[in-house]
């Protein structure tokens, strides 16, 4: 199929068991972890518009951040190989040169240049006259943020958010997403849908306001629940507990979750069940955000 273009809307699968009934809540998963099989969930959906748009600017070449085991990166080399668009990858961390990990390793394979920097470099990411400088040394390729959160990948999420009404007959009472860069969030909220956001990072209370700044020419977005308490440590960190509920959720779901995003937005959702936390009737739907390439190695 054409990279960017769906044959069909991704699956919505109901999730049922002791949780659920108990709760009386209807948890449906959003299956985009099944939309390509190196370029799934949100990053297809972030990645859309922003990538015809670096076709239709005639650039030829993308440039685009990330960490050394990021979805993001993964996602924008094997896209941008299978368009015919060259990759560029602005690596965090200076003393990761010259060592490889499955991630970086199939960037390379799929043509990414990778450039190495300090992370205190990395950290000018966002600094416009940063921005200028690096675009200029590297031939003023197309850029993209990391994580690929702009204007076109609000517009991509959105079209999630359509399907899904349009599998349920009506708009959900909440989506539910992990958060990385808050932009699945922020595409979601600006459909109108009221949004549960489960930070993988500890301290992700800042995200509150990233979302806002995404969310400043929407006029009637849906309402954003920040829930804090379920990055098991911070980014890319977890423990045995949420390994042993992984292997349990794909035991009684069939469904592969990794641990650094979706295995902790579905841990917190079923917490939040246990708790009461849900009125009875309440529908949710969790977004399956795909990474599953990041999935720890048993």
């Amino acid at each position: 199929m054409d990279l960017l273009s769906l044959p069909a809307p991704t699956p919505l699968q109901r999730l049922v068991n002791a949780a659920t009934e108990r709760a009386e809540v209807q948890l449906y998963i959003k299956r985009d972890d099944l939309i390509h099989p190196t370029v799934s969930g949100n990053k297809w959906r972030k990645l859309k518009y922003n990538l015809l748009d670096a076709q239709a600017s005639g650039k030829g070449t993308v440039l685009t951040f990330g960490g050394a085991y990021s979805n993001h990166l993964y996602a924008t080399a094997a896209a941008g190989n299978a368009l015919g668009l060259k990759t560029i990858g602005i690596v965090r961390g200076l003393e990761l040169e010259g060592k490889e990990n499955d991630t970086l390793q199939f960037c390379r394979e799929q043509g990414m240049q990778l450039h190495f920097v300090s992370r205190e470099e990395y950290r000018r990411r966002h600094s416009e006259e940063y921005l200028e400088e690096i675009t200029a040394r590297l031939g003023n390729p197309y850029l993209i943020p990391e994580g690929g959160t702009t204007g076109h990948a609000l517009k991509g999420v959105a079209e999630m958010v359509v399907e899904i009404k349009e599998q349920l007959g009506a708009m959900p009472d909440f989506v539910a997403t992990a958060a990385g860069t808050g932009g699945t969030a922020a595409g979601i909220l600006s459909a109108g849908a009221n949004v549960l956001a489960f930070p993988a990072l500890k301290g992700g209370d800042f995200l509150k306001e990233d979302i806002r700044r995404l969310l400043n020419e929407c006029k009637q977005p849906g309402n954003l629940t920040l829930l804090t308490d379920y990055h098991f440590g911070g980014y890319a960190k977890w423990n045995s507990e949420l390994l042993a509920f992984m292997q349990d959720f794909r035991a009684e779901f069939d469904v592969q979750l990794e641990q650094v995003y979706t295995a902790k937005m579905f841990y917190g959702l079923f917490d939040l069940l246990k708790k009461r936390y849900f009125k009875a009737g309440t529908k949710i739907v969790a977004v399956h955000t795909g990474g599953l390439q990041g999935l720890i190695k048993a």
